[in-house]
């Protein structure tokens, strides 16, 4: 029965939408080292210039002026943790469990940080048993997830159904918001200690967000996680050490997922839905694990003519570009807006303070100003999905990922009646209900 539902699945991969080729996000590989610590997971120190003019800002923290904001900007103080929950702390997400006891990090418990986990632990053999009886695509890793590194890979990418060589996509991918002038709001690599800074601005504003979490952050900052998850923003799975999945062996891939959703679990007591591959790099055989291992996975929106809403906040904190033509190319972009169908998904990252600052002091304002109106939403609520389904423990859905109708018509809360999501590739669109029977394999034993 296995089979026949994952043989399903890849005749829903459907045809491909080529694009532009995507940009390489390779500065958010070198993660910044910062201070602050919450569970008592290793640190670094941060390094950073001196001397810089600042304007206050609504949160009380202080963001510099645009032109200000580049690679070696001079760091800030870091926000505290203000709110506190305790065991058994009702949440927001309806059908979702309490609170469980609070995280306490063991190095014992946990694979090395930023590292891509052993393969050979116990852990990653039992779930690795999501995978027996499916037909994960027998593609080769890609060298290094780069299409410079891999010529003839990315001579394939349209069969390989290569996000980054091309921007090819999937019908299970979510890649846009189906409502016009939608802004589904996503910030990438957290927690990080300049995630504080966000959260409150974001509460002020009254905006929720999608979290996309690397498990090696979700350890070192579990009352960050906390806060974001009791403050109603959806939480997602973003690997354990942000490395291009197309590159790794399919242990690694079950590695990388696996880790972070256990290490959510730990914290939160649920486990995501959803998930994000770093860099975007997706291809059919990166799918079928994520979604063979209850995970859809979410990208961002790219124009027909090859643009992307990408903040492009990343290329600052890499040294790449300044704050100052990182808003401008983005501006630019915004102009695509009001000329596409849909909604879209934008491309941001709370691990940098510059990152934050460009979010908290510009690109997050352009969008509360901007004319026409957006709707700024997490991406589950602007896809329409159940914040309950957002979570393995509290989803009422009976399908995974979820039923496509004829016509473009999905049934997102599982109940047999048909909601409109819009075109394309705009939604979970596969019928496969084999979620409840992946979980008698061991997805629910070391969680």
């Amino acid at each position: 029965m296995k089979t026949q539902a994952l043989t399903a699945l890849i005749a829903l991969l459907g045809s491909s939408n080529v694009h532009a080729l995507n940009p390489k996000h390779v500065a958010l590989n070198r993660r910044q080292q910062t201070t602050s610590q919450s569970s008592g997971a290793p640190q670094g120190t941060p390094t950073h210039g001196t001397g810089v003019t600042v304007v206050p800002a609504a949160t009380g923290t202080a963001i510099p002026p645009i032109e200000s904001i580049t690679f070696g900007m001079p760091t800030k103080a870091t926000l505290p943790v203000t709110a506190t929950f305790a065991a058994g702390a009702s949440v927001p997400v309806s059908g979702a469990p309490a609170l469980p006891t609070p995280f306490v990090f063991s190095p014992a418990d946990w694979p090395a940080q930023d590292a891509i986990p052993p393969t050979d632990s116990d852990e990653v053999t039992m779930w690795m048993k999501e995978l027996e009886g499916l037909d994960i695509p027998n593609i080769k890793p890609t060298v290094d997830g780069s299409c410079a590194g891999d010529p003839a890979a990315a001579a394939d990418a349209a069969n390989r159904g290569w996000w980054t060589c091309g921007g090819h996509t999937r019908s299970t991918d979510i890649t846009s918001c189906p409502d016009k002038l939608t802004w589904g709001v996503s910030f990438d690599d957290g927690p990080s200690p300049y995630s504080k800074n966000l959260l409150n601005f974001l509460d002020e504003k009254d905006i929720r967000a999608t979290f996309f979490v690397v498990g090696s952050r979700v350890i070192e900052r579990p009352a960050i996680l906390v806060e974001e998850y009791m403050g109603g923003h959806e939480i997602s799975v973003h690997t354990w050490s942000h490395k291009h999945l197309t590159s790794l062996t399919t242990e690694q891939i079950v590695a990388e997922l696996g880790w972070t959703r256990h290490a959510i679990r730990k914290v939160l007591g649920v486990t995501p839905t959803t998930m994000r591959p770093p860099f975007g790099d997706i291809d059919d055989r990166v799918r079928a694990i994520s979604l063979a291992m209850g995970m859809v996975p979410i990208l961002w929106t790219r124009t027909p003519d090859g643009g992307q809403f990408d903040t492009n906040d990343w290329r600052v904190a890499g040294n790449l570009t300044t704050g100052k033509e990182s808003v401008a190319v983005f501006e630019n972009i915004l102009t695509n807006a009001s000329a596409i169908d849909t909604g879209f998904i934008v491309l941001q990252h709370d691990l940098y303070e510059i990152t934050v600052d460009l979010a908290i002091g510009y690109t997050l304002n352009a969008a509360l100003n901007h004319k026409p109106a957006f709707t700024l939403e997490p991406i589950g609520q602007c896809i329409k999905v159940p914040s309950s389904n957002m979570y393995f423990e509290s989803t009422t859905n009976k399908t995974f990922p979820y039923t496509n109708q004829t016509g473009g018509g999905y049934d997102i809360d599982g109940d047999g009646v048909v909601d409109t999501l819009g075109k394309g590739n705009n939604g979970f669109t596969n019928s496969i209900p084999f979620f409840s029977a992946l979980l008698s394999v061991g997805f629910a034993i070391l969680l």
